[in-house]
């Protein structure tokens, strides 16, 4: 409910470092130059579709799962609930690896792989005769969309000249926001000619974005020598993350005081700790602490950590709430919610002249408001009795603006980074998101476990909480001004 966050304190600034080097090996494709490559906006094209592909399904799933389960009799509601559950711990936990090897190994080649991984998953789902198997199908589409969605950004920085990173930031960013958003209405569709659909739309999509992507994207990597990432810290963090979210995923259901629960939070802390300590004493870990030397960074994960979990909120609430309390179809649901992703698209592709004309963190700071507002809009206007258009949609046209606004200056915190970290900036970035959004879900579901208007109400109130606190951390982290 992907969740989708391309994902991920001053609103982070564009890309300000040196221009990205050749890569070491020879490539057919035109030389980049400081005009930008000359395919540069098919290159943009094929990053954004496979992004687009690769954070829609996680959230496409959210109105399917009640088909699922029909398809599989005798499987209880806490074991669907890993058809989420699995992609979003994978997902969460693979993203830096995944970006950090993509730096050393080769962006290309570690995008092209993960498209790959991504579509032969999304068949085997498609097909998936058992909810074991469609339970690991997920994972390890999660594998593939994790090596796909911070590459995908890293590799669009060389592409294009520096005065233009902020437009393809924001565009890039508007496709995660576009698809987290448009994960309710597409999926609402597609459920109703069979759940299946679902996975199977991506093998197309995929075969298509795959030979494209062989044809018309450069290479780019690390100058030859550079250090292999640190095996001990990428271990650590696959641990910390993995098991972090696993808890917050199954605290809802275990209780967050159950002994499984509080060893799982405890286990992460020890390997969050590990991972933190080599950090700072590993030859090349696999989260460098240079990545945190500028506050734009700093400030961004942060911020998108905090934002994230009050998205998720957003887009699980908003379509719960109009089918278990209002009684709309999946496809109705789907498609009320559909005005905030076109509300996104627009401010998403305005991102480069908003910057602009307001700087960086004014719009970030707005948006995370907006989200804040429409919660508390929710909260005075929306009750059992369904009146759509004076409740909800406001709040949904609110929701688009914040996903428009705060997600491409976070994002684009990454372009700020040396260009040999584009990649491994985005994927911490992405990881917050992901981290952030399973924290909401969990949060919404120890919240409603009755679908009352009170119980949303009360999950609307920790959306307000996070987007003001996201607000919060961006103007308390942003740059100092110099005299």
């Amino acid at each position: 409910m992907s969740t989708q966050a391309a994902p991920q304190a001053v609103a982070p600034a564009a890309h300000t470092g040196p221009a990205p080097a050749p890569a070491p090996a020879p490539a057919p494709a035109p030389a980049v130059t400081e005009a930008g490559h000359p395919r540069r906006w098919s290159i943009m094209a094929v990053l954004g579709a496979v992004a687009f592909m690769a954070q829609l399904d996680f959230f496409v799933v959210n109105v399917a799962l009640d088909g699922i389960g029909r398809s599989f009799p005798g499987t209880g509601v806490a074991s669907v609930s890993w058809v989420l559950s699995a992609y979003a711990i994978v997902f969460a936990a693979v993203l830096v690896p995944a970006g950090r090897i993509a730096d050393h190994w080769g962006r290309k080649k570690m995008l092209l792989s993960g498209v790959a991984i991504f579509t032969a998953a999304s068949a085997l789902a498609a097909a998936a005769p058992g909810l074991g198997v469609l339970v690991g199908a997920r994972a390890v589409q999660a594998v593939g969309a994790a090596m796909i969605v911070p590459t995908s950004l890293g590799l669009l920085y060389p592409s294009f000249p520096k005065h233009r990173h902020t437009l393809v930031v924001g565009l890039w960013a508007g496709v995660g926001a576009i698809a987290a958003s448009a994960g309710p209405p597409v999926g609402g569709l597609l459920v109703t000619l069979d759940w299946r659909w679902i996975f199977l739309v991506n093998v197309p999509v995929g075969i298509a974005t795959l030979v494209a992507g062989a044809l018309l994207l450069p290479e780019v990597r690390r100058p030859k020598g550079a250090a292999v990432p640190d095996a001990a810290s990428a271990l650590a963090l696959l641990l910390a993350v993995s098991l972090l979210v696993l808890a917050t995923v199954q605290g809802p259901g275990w209780g967050w005081t159950d002994i499984r629960t509080m060893a799982l939070f405890s286990a992460a802390a020890l390997a969050g700790a590990a991972t933190v300590e080599r950090t700072l004493h590993a030859k090349a870990p696999v989260i460098e602490r240079q990545l945190f030397a500028g506050r734009p960074f700093t400030a961004a994960a942060v911020a998108l950590l905090l934002f994230s979990a009050g998205f998720a909120i957003v887009l699980l609430s908003t379509a719960l709430f109009m089918q278990e309390v209002w009684h709309f179809s999946p496809l109705r649901a789907g498609a009320s919610i559909a005005p905030a992703p076109l509300a996104s698209i627009g401010f998403a592709m305005n991102a480069g002249p908003i910057q602009s004309r307001f700087g960086r963190t004014a719009p970030a700071v707005t948006g995370t408001l907006a989200m804040a507002l429409a919660a508390v809009y929710w909260i005075a206007t929306v009750h059992t009795t369904p009146d759509y258009w004076n409740g909800m949609f406001p709040g949904l046209i609110l929701v688009g603006l914040a996903g428009g606004l705060a997600q491409a200056p976070l994002f684009a915190a990454a372009g700020a980074l040396a260009p040999e970290r584009a990649a491994t900036g985005s994927a911490v970035l992405n990881m917050s998101r992901q981290i952030g959004s399973a924290m909401g879900v969990a949060l919404l579901v120890a919240l409603t476990p009755q679908a009352t208007t009170s119980g949303f109400d009360h999950a609307w109130s920790v959306q307000a909480g996070g987007g003001i606190a996201a607000a919060a951390a961006l103007l308390a982290l942003r740059p100092r001004r110099t005299p």
